[in-house]
């Protein structure tokens, strides 16, 4: 097996019958730790966090029952499952537990979408955003936006 950070290697079939040769490489799946997703009460409950400065229970659960009638109880037990999972981590104060997002929602938004890469357009980003735009996803707009992102990205910015 191929060591970390490599590619497999290709791997040569023949068909005794045609004699065609048929090669395949694997894509080395990304050195990310895989979580398991988020389910929709988890994620406003992140979206909490993401967004509150101090994340104590009380503050969380001021935040989510907004929106749904929630015991506090329920949302101690969803921070700690949470920090199970490795989205969060807590330090006490005094009797308090603060809790903060080991990693912005940015990054697990972008983890997730070289996920969906991998498993529906063969690791293709331009597969992913040619069907985006094919199936009238991004408007023109969004890839004016896109388009002057990479450009400012690109060393010379052209």
């Amino acid at each position: 097996m191929a060591s970390d950070g490599q590619l497999f290697k290709n791997f040569l079939t023949v068909l005794p019958s045609s004699g065609t040769e048929c090669t395949v490489t694997f894509r080395n799946a990304s050195r990310a730790r895989v979580r398991t997703p988020l389910t929709d009460l988890e994620n406003e409950v992140m979206q909490a966090v993401w967004g509150g400065e101090k994340c104590t229970v009380e503050a969380v659960h001021r935040t989510v029952s907004r929106n749904r009638n929630l015991k506090e109880t329920t949302v101690r037990t969803l921070l700690r499952r949470l920090e199970q999972k490795g989205y969060l981590v807590h330090e006490s104060d005094g009797r308090a537990y603060v809790y903060r997002a080991l990693e912005p929602a940015r990054n697990l938004a972008a983890r997730a979408v070289r996920q969906i890469i991998d498993s529906f357009c063969q690791g293709s980003v331009e597969e992913l955003v040619s069907g985006m735009v094919e199936a009238k996803v991004l408007s023109k707009v969004d890839m004016d936006r896109l388009e002057k992102l990479i450009r400012n990205r690109r060393p010379g910015g052209k």
